[in-house]
């Protein structure tokens, strides 16, 4: 096993770093690493880069065990982890702690009543909480400020000349990025439009702070503004509600929003699967028949626990097939193609974390978080209470999340620019290079802020940014193919 992680000079290749400890592994399945399991107060004893290819393999044969239904073995390799992960702890244990969590979540939600019971007392994180951490997720990472320099581009160069500009926030929750942008407006050579900004979120007291912010910069501007919310869910969105007005031009801001949709085409895709199937006299699998039809081997089921919650044996997502062309995905965009946007700019993920089994999920999102809590190791201090509210108030709900859940309860669902790409190509839109200005003053600000590590790569005129090499979230802008 040594010799694995070993360089011709003899000396151990592997670092701290999680992404390090990720390249010196082959992830396609878990290794014989744990043949032989190490007694508990060994493992206390492991060199930081030993505990950490440790903390991986016992995650990946954890969660082998939970899709094959091995309880024993898995609540085994949970209580190696529970000596091991920590959420105080290095790099490596932090993730694992969320990992483990995650997992163990996964188990209990095949027993509902348990699942629930043990849940029962549980308060939900209150707004003002929300808006904390995601400020928090704002000041540690670019991404946010990357996202917004470069929409607010976008949006004031498809806006040249127009004296009528209305814009819709399909998440209105921070108001940096219109602050940004109502004064730019106004040091335009023709002068700033009348500027109206639509933020559609489903807590009050988010579009609150958002309009008071707002409007408040405007008057000291001196800028005619309007302000509209829209206090519902995006899923829950008709778009009569965004009041769009003729001899407007209009730009649409969507940031970290549309793969929440995908649950929704994920059961209808299953709905539809069932239907079918009742309707086949032959009884074979339609979904299987399906990949195959479209050249993708489908796997074996796997064993999962899920079976016990009323879920495919497979999974349950519709990643491993090709796009559909129907579903409330498509719906919204059609729908937003229908008020003719000069622009649109889309920020997600630029992660598979839609796979269609737990194992390509956990692979996947392991690489993710590794590079995100890397990110976090780098530039803020382990004992931060900050930096501990954000790992688990975002990204430890976002992995419980990937992980645990199943169905249109699993709704980060992150899937690549490409498939984003496509789905948008498919609604009538057509792709707008981002500017080299915008892409070079998005490059000086990671420069300027000290943001080390951090890069922006182009993409078929997108920008992705990531973290060393690894792609974390993509920002790219549309117009409607008339």
């Amino acid at each position: 096993m040594v010799a694995m992680f070993q360089e011709d000079n003899g000396t151990s290749s592997v670092a701290s770093s999680p992404l390090q400890v990720f390249s010196t592994m082959s992830l396609n399945r878990p290794t014989s690493f744990l043949a032989s399991s190490s007694p508990f107060h060994c493992l206390k004893d492991l060199k930081p880069e030993e505990r950490g290819l440790y903390l991986i393999h016992l995650l990946l044969t954890c969660a082998n065990h939970v899709a094959s239904g091995s309880l024993q073995n898995a609540n085994a390799a949970l209580e190696q982890l529970s000596h091991l992960a920590s959420p105080d702890g290095d790099t490596m244990q932090r993730i694992a702690a969320y990992f483990t969590e995650a997992l163990a979540n996964r188990i209990l939600k095949s027993w509902p009543g348990l699942y629930k019971a043990l849940n029962a007392t549980q308060t939900k994180t209150n707004v003002s909480e929300e808006i904390h951490v995601r400020r928090l997720f704002f000041e540690m990472f670019p991404i946010l400020k990357v996202s917004y320099l470069l929409t607010n581009r976008a949006i004031i160069e498809a806006m040249e000349g127009e004296k009528m500009v209305h814009v819709i926030d399909l998440d209105a929750s921070e108001p940096a990025q219109w602050l940004a942008l109502i004064q730019a407006f106004n040091s335009r050579p023709e002068g700033p439009p009348h500027l109206r900004i639509t933020g559609v979120h489903h807590q009050k007291e988010v579009l609150e702070q958002m309009a008071h912010r707002l409007i408040e910069e405007a008057e000291k501007l001196d800028i005619p503004f309007q302000f509209n919310p829209v206090l519902c869910r995006l899923d829950c969105l008709n778009v009569e509600q965004l009041r769009v007005k003729t001899g407007e031009a209009l730009a649409v801001s969507s940031v970290l929003q549309l793969h929440n949709f995908l649950a929704s085409d994920d059961d209808i895709m299953r709905k539809n699967c069932a239907l079918r199937f009742q309707n086949n006299p032959s009884g074979v699998d339609l979904q299987r028949v399906l990949m195959m039809s479209h050249g993708s081997a489908p796997e074996a089921p796997e064993n999962d626990m899920s079976n016990n919650n009323g879920h495919s044996p497979s999974g349950d997502s519709a990643s491993s097939l090709p796009l559909p062309h129907s579903g409330r995905t498509d719906s919204f965009l059609n729908a937003i193609w229908g008020l003719s946007p000069k622009v649109m700019v889309v920020t997600e993920q630029d992660s598979d974390h839609n796979g269609s089994t737990l194992m390509e999920r956990l692979l996947e999102s392991l690489y993710t978080y590794a590079a995100l809590f890397d990110c976090l190791e780098t530039k803020v201090p382990r004992t931060s209470q900050d930096r501990i509210k954000v790992e688990k108030m975002l990204f430890g709900e976002e992995i419980k999340n990937i992980i645990a859940c199943e169905g249109s309860e699993r709704r980060e669902r992150h899937e690549k620019l490409e498939k984003w790409s496509q789905r948008i190509d498919l609604a009538g839109f057509g792709n707008v290079p981002l500017s080299y200005y915008a892409m070079l003053q998005a490059r000086r600000l990671l420069q300027g802020c000290g943001f080390d590590g951090y890069r922006i790569k182009e993409e078929n005129g997108c920008a992705v940014i990531c973290w060393q090499d690894r792609p974390l979230y993509s920002v790219s802008a549309w117009r409607c193919r008339k």
